[in-house]
């Protein structure tokens, strides 16, 4: 009888181990390869989608919030990218506003040229320049080529100002067409060079040369001057100090330190002694 039970529990626990077993295969499996693919690729799309959804929204934000004055750049027939502006109003010789096609307004700084100012302060031959440049832009189409350099820190745009499309690149198309090149020829402004907007930097040097030879626009003011101030010294006889009240030869050395806001021009030795002058006791005039 012991030796029955024992048996049967040797059986029993068998069958148990055997039940066991047979449980474990029959439980659901581990994921195979093609379901963890599944798993790791469920992922990604949404991103995607979500990544493109981004970029189409972004494209169709409004055009003028990222638009250059670049994107209304035209090529002429001389390869030069061109935008066509018309001009609204001009500030001084070498600054004027325009209108764009697209309606934008801009302000507009000649590149490479400098006229006398005209605005907060007054130099000579600065109104002739402004002038200049109101009768030949006010209201007339423009056509600007701009260089490396978009915009100064003021913000204003920076151009060379064509009165027409150019028809190729050369020394002549330069002179007769581009209004920056005009200012120079005339005499209404000097080279102003400023790096990295330097395409016609020589072109510019070359026909401020010619101005001063000829002694066009400003260049012939500052001879005008040079001449009245020599024909001044010539007439003169005796040179005064208005501080020391001392007057003097006009070749003596007290006379040449002078400062010239300071001197006083007499024609004859009873003029200066009347005007309350006393003589250098150097030169002895």
């Amino acid at each position: 009888m012991r030796k029955a039970i024992t048996v049967l529990s040797v059986l029993l626990i068998l069958s148990v181990l055997i039940t066991s077993c047979g449980g474990g295969t029959s439980s659901p499996s581990v994921p195979t390869g093609g379901g963890t693919s599944e798993g790791t690729q469920a992922g990604p799309p949404a991103v995607k989608e979500s990544a493109q959804l981004a970029v189409t929204e972004s494209s169709a934000q409004p055009a003028e919030a990222t638009q250059t004055a670049k994107e209304e750049n035209t090529e002429g027939k001389a390869g030069i990218n061109l935008i066509k502006a018309r001009v609204t109003k001009a500030v001084d010789g070498d600054t004027v506003y325009v209108k764009l096609e697209n309606g934008r307004e801009e302000k507009v700084r000649f590149i490479g040229v400098d006229t006398p100012e005209s605005t907060t302060q007054v130099e000579p031959y600065g109104k002739e320049a402004a002038s200049f440049t109101k009768s030949k832009l006010l209201g007339k189409n423009v056509w600007l080529e701009l260089d490396v350099q978009e915009r100064d820190k003021y913000g204003r745009l920076l151009a060379y100002v064509w009165l027409s499309p150019p028809t190729k690149e050369s020394d002549e198309e330069i002179r007769a067409k581009m209004f920056n090149a005009v200012l120079l020829l005339e005499g209404y402004a000097q080279v102003m060079t400023v790096p990295p907007n330097v395409k016609y930097a020589e072109y510019f040097k070359k026909y401020q040369q010619e101005a001063r030879e000829k002694n066009a626009g400003l260049w012939g003011v500052e001879v005008k001057e040079e001449k009245s101030a020599s024909s001044q010294v010539a007439l003169v006889s005796y040179i005064g100090n208005k501080n020391s009240k001392k007057f003097h030869l006009p070749d003596c050395q007290w006379a040449e330190k002078i400062s010239p806001a300071n001197r006083v021009y007499f024609k004859s030795r009873d003029e200066a002694i009347k005007a309350g002058y006393v003589p250098c006791k150097v030169c002895r005039p």
